[in-house]
């Protein structure tokens, strides 16, 4: 955000540059989760993009870690795609190997005893965090059943902590992942729980100088109208943002309702940006339907055949996606 906008405004902070905003579910959900990688097992946390989940993982690890009961183990590869066990072995030699120089078998089964001697000297639970797991393969996420079970034979404990968008659940509960889904304890972080406009008076408030007030910014029905529309962290902020950003190019403050309802004439509920947010791109739609890139895109512009349209739609829905 441009420094002029800001001081127009009066904020000393821009609404995306804000701290973390917990609920009383936030705060469940985070108690579920430590009591879920106490007992040992595969987890996956889904929501929707923006809706706060990586911020929660973060917290959370910054806890563990603090408390010292559990080590804290992360797979930082950038393309989930690629990850396979392992890689994931190895995220766990680094974060467990007390030696300057880590060294990794390339034999499979030596690297595998070496894993069980490294919990067996940790003495701790273990928990491994996997963020945008919903791009993992699905034999990627069959092998962390043996994974986990390959370090109870040893005499270790490992939790598998999956973090990704609804995708991953879905894709858990097909039937040929019945293996690994079923032993899977899935929770679905559902973001600010129609606390909205307490989310954004609290960004307001925490964006603002401390003598500058909401309401000298943006009006009432301006702000309820945005609470309204929105529905995540995410997208309430970055709005906040581009409706400064307008209301400073058109001259106008406090904010009102026309400013915002210009900022989100394009809705942030159409389906492609739906689908986005709950982690299916193109491609994977393709894929999971066995459809055309070209019918996808088509279907997003509204532009594909009515019957075939109909018939992809049906498809989504039986699937569980979230039209």
């Amino acid at each position: 955000m441009l420094t002029e906008v800001m001081e127009y405004y009066g904020l000393e902070r821009s609404p995306v540059d804000v701290e973390f905003f917990e609920t009383d579910h936030h705060a469940q959900i985070s108690r579920d989760l430590r009591t879920a990688i106490m007992s040992g097992r595969l987890i996956a946390l889904t929501a929707v993009i923006g809706s706060g989940k990586t911020v929660l993982s973060r917290q959370l690890r910054t806890e563990l870690e603090r408390e010292g009961r559990v080590i804290v183990s992360r797979s930082l590869t950038v393309d989930k795609v690629k990850i396979t066990v392992p890689l994931l072995i190895s995220a766990l030699f680094y974060d467990l190997s007390s030696d300057k120089a880590v060294v990794i078998s390339r034999q499979s089964e030596r690297r595998e005893r070496d894993l069980q001697e490294l919990f067996r000297k940790a003495k701790k639970p273990v928990a491994l965090f996997i963020d945008d797991a919903h791009a993992l393969h699905p034999k990627t996420l069959t092998a962390l059943k043996r994974l986990i079970e390959l370090v109870v034979e040893g005499g270790g404990q490992l939790s598998v902590v999956l973090v990704g968008h609804p995708k991953l659940k879905n894709d858990l509960r097909r039937p040929s992942m019945e293996e690994v889904g079923d032993r899977t304890t899935v929770f679905e972080f559902g973001g600010l729980r129609e606390r909205q406009r307490d989310f954004l008076d609290w960004t307001l408030k925490s964006s603002l100088h401390s003598d500058a007030q909401p309401e000298d910014v943006i009006t009432e029905e301006a702000a309820t109208l945005l609470a309204v529309r929105l529905k995540t962290p995410l997208q309430l902020s970055s709005s906040l943002v581009r409706v400064f950003e307008a209301g400073f190019e058109a001259g106008v403050k406090p904010i009102d309702k026309a400013i915002v309802e210009t900022v989100l004439s394009r809705r942030a509920d159409d389906l492609e940006p739906q689908l986005t947010r709950h982690g299916y791109d193109l491609k994977s739609l393709a894929e999971l339907f066995d459809a055309k890139p070209a019918e996808i895109r088509q279907l997003f512009r509204g532009g594909l055949d009515p019957a075939r349209s109909t018939e992809l739609m049906e498809e989504m829905r039986a699937a569980g996606l979230p039209l």
